[in-house]
């Protein structure tokens, strides 16, 4: 451990400087961040935690208890655009940020926070980063998940891994849901919320139209949630399941935050949405084919995880985005009529422990 070093255990506890922490920007990834910024708020809670953010998560950052601000910046991911680097630097030391957690490997992601001069930058080693990170960690491979790689970066360095990890929270405001209900034109009643999307062909679980149409079946509304690459999805679900069916995909985030928040339970693939509803305390629902629910799965646990067990595969679960062999049987052995009995007990259990389906609270 170093002996300067902000993070040791004899840190100054009425510290103020403010900490940015770079994140990984996938949203499922930026959701399991506030994990990270719950064990910092733990250790200092007088030091304001800020979040470099895109513009695709930046809606994400108003729901998340603890941080002062997300500071948002698009930097292209294909090329270096030094202008963009510069500028940002050039943001970041007018704040005067005391820390920064580099959560990302990627040597592009330490170049604003050491242009901005920001006294403590932390980070694993990895990529060519001496001179951009000063306060090195050692061993990322020895941890077993991604979680554990991110949030032990906000610990004393060497510092055993807790037995849990403080799980991610969302929260939006009752009355919120409820104005977004009305603009939508949404009763009050019990919804499903599907979400079939996800990064990668393989996760997806080709279900979801013949479980739509037996949630209508069984007096159930459902609406089909994400972003605008799901609109053709949505569009087969609905023409299954017909008029009781509310396509709700769209370019904003917060249109799915809200929709998930809604939801009576949320069916989803392993996806940010499914992060998502779970932060939110929403009856979760993860169906899970060739990625590991242990690795993968939300810390704040599943209503239920949905896998396949009519056969073993050697191939499950084994991280590709595109099914190459047993025709995608991962997925296809799970039957929509499962899944839908699966929601109706989650549903009827919600009711039973006094969450308010109407609104989406727990």
């Amino acid at each position: 451990m170093n002996a300067d070093s902000q993070f040791s255990e004899d840190a100054d506890p009425d510290d103020t400087r403010p900490i940015l922490i770079i994140p990984y920007m996938w949203i499922g990834d930026f959701v399991r961040n506030h994990t990270v910024v719950r064990v910092l708020k733990e250790r200092w809670p007088n030091r304001p935690v800020d979040l470099l953010t895109t513009s695709l998560c930046a809606p994400l950052v108003d729901y998340m208890p603890g941080v002062r601000e997300g500071i948002v910046w698009d930097l292209p991911r294909g090329r270096l655009a030094v202008a963009r680097q510069l500028a940002l630097g050039k943001l970041l030391r007018e704040r005067n940020y005391g820390t920064a957690l580099v959560l990302p490997r990627t040597w592009k992601a330490a170049i604003a926070p050491a242009l901005a001069g920001i006294p403590e930058r932390v980070g694993f080693v990895g990529e060519f980063r001496f001179g951009l990170l000063n306060r090195w960690r050692w061993g990322e491979k020895k941890l077993p998940r991604f979680i554990d790689k991110n949030a032990a970066l906000a610990q004393p360095d060497g510092a055993p891994l807790p037995p849990e990890w403080p799980v991610p929270q969302l929260r939006v405001p009752a009355e919120d849901i409820v104005r977004w209900r009305q603009a939508n034109g949404l009763s009050a009643g019990a919804a499903v919320a599907l979400a079939p999307g996800s990064v990668g062909v393989s996760k997806r679980w080709t279900g979801y139209p013949e479980a739509a149409r037996l949630l209508v079946e069984r007096g159930l509304e459902v609406w089909v949630v994400g972003g605008p690459g799901e609109k053709g999805l949505a569009q087969e679900i609905v023409a299954a399941g017909g008029p009781g069916i509310r396509d709700l995909t769209g370019t904003d985030l917060r249109n799915g935050v809200l929709a998930m928040a809604a939801a009576g339970v949320a069916i989803s693939n392993d996806s940010g949405l499914m992060h998502i509803a779970a932060a939110l305390g929403t009856p979760t629902m993860g169906i899970f084919g060739p990625t590991s629910p242990y690795l993968w799965a939300p810390l704040n646990g599943l209503a239920a995880t949905v896998v396949q067990d009519k056969e073993k595969l050697s191939c499950q679960p084994c991280q590709s985005t595109i099914c190459k062999i047993n025709d995608h049987r991962c997925m296809r052995n799970i039957a929509a009529s499962e899944v839908v009995g699966i929601a109706q007990t989650v549903l009827a259990e919600s009711r039973v422990t006094g969450r308010d389906i109407e609104h989406g609270q727990s």
